[in-house]
């Protein structure tokens, strides 16, 4: 008789894991996260989507996923790049079953930093746009939400988990997005309280505006100038936050709103 080898189990994680979404580009926030939390000490799952970035102005970055990757090895971090359409439903859950199974562990900080955005106001915004944004960045992230909470083991007191979430205020021709960012909020909100139970926390940041590459040099001249620091934001002045957030240090910090954006004007 034979026998087919089969693989072996990933080995149990001597670091904690986090899952990032919305890590497509070596420039974007997603990236920046990742990067903060593996020199932390993190092992990283990011996910990452290539048709989005196709279809937008910037285009997509060849080889991102991997070039991300390889720089978390570098930093000593664990690490699973995963491509997931989160218009489908079913993709929350495959991810995190890819995340566990890859990285040996479940996870323990859900980071939120995926998001559909296409510049639409009121009059002109499709039903077909509407229904994208609000299915990738509302729906999503509650299945994203819901399946942690499922899967999370914790207790009252520990407050060992975290869910951190990246939102926008942005509403005025830009109405499919900031409406859909607006429902993540009061979602990851209410995991603050639903989920205590597991001793999670959960919080939201608004980073303000970052040049990630999108800006015109008029909407970038005309943000430094409402910005007190008379600077536009990185993506690390975003992933300090969410380290620190993560830390044992930010557990006290919990179903907060917080922005993070150098004083920005509205």
């Amino acid at each position: 008789m034979t026998t087919t080898a089969q693989p072996s189990p990933a080995p149990a994680p001597s670091r904690p894991i986090a899952l990032i979404t919305g890590v497509g580009r070596s420039i974007g926030i997603g990236a920046g996260i990742a990067r903060r939390l593996a020199a932390s000490g993190w092992d990283v799952a990011f996910t990452y989507w290539t048709p989005y970035d196709r279809r937008m102005e910037w285009g997509a970055e060849p080889g991102a996923a991997a070039s991300i990757a390889q720089e978390l090895a570098e930093a000593g971090a664990r690490t699973a790049s995963i491509e997931a359409d989160l218009t489908d439903p079913d993709a929350p859950a495959r991810v995190f079953d890819e995340a566990e199974q890859r990285l040996g562990g479940p996870v323990t900080a859900l980071v939120l930093s995926h998001a559909e955005s296409v510049d639409s106001g009121l009059l002109d915004t499709t039903v077909e746009a509407f229904d994208r944004h609000f299915a990738v960045n509302s729906r999503a992230s509650w299945l994203l939400i819901r399946e942690y909470g499922l899967r999370f083991r914790g207790g009252p007191g520990t407050a060992t988990g975290r869910i951190v979430a990246l939102t926008s205020d942005h509403t005025v021709g830009n109405l499919p997005y900031g409406a859909s960012k607006g429902a993540l909020d009061r979602i990851t909100l209410a995991a603050a309280h639903e989920l205590a139970h597991l001793g999670v926390t959960a919080n939201v940041v608004n980073p303000g505006p970052v040049d990630t590459g999108w800006m015109s040099d008029d909407l970038r001249e005309a943000l430094v100038r409402g910005t007190p620091l008379g600077r536009l934001g990185t993506p690390r002045d975003t992933a300090h936050l969410v380290d620190f957030l993560c830390s044992p240090e930010g557990q006290w910090i919990n179903g907060q709103l917080l922005k993070s954006n150098g004083g920005a004007a509205a």
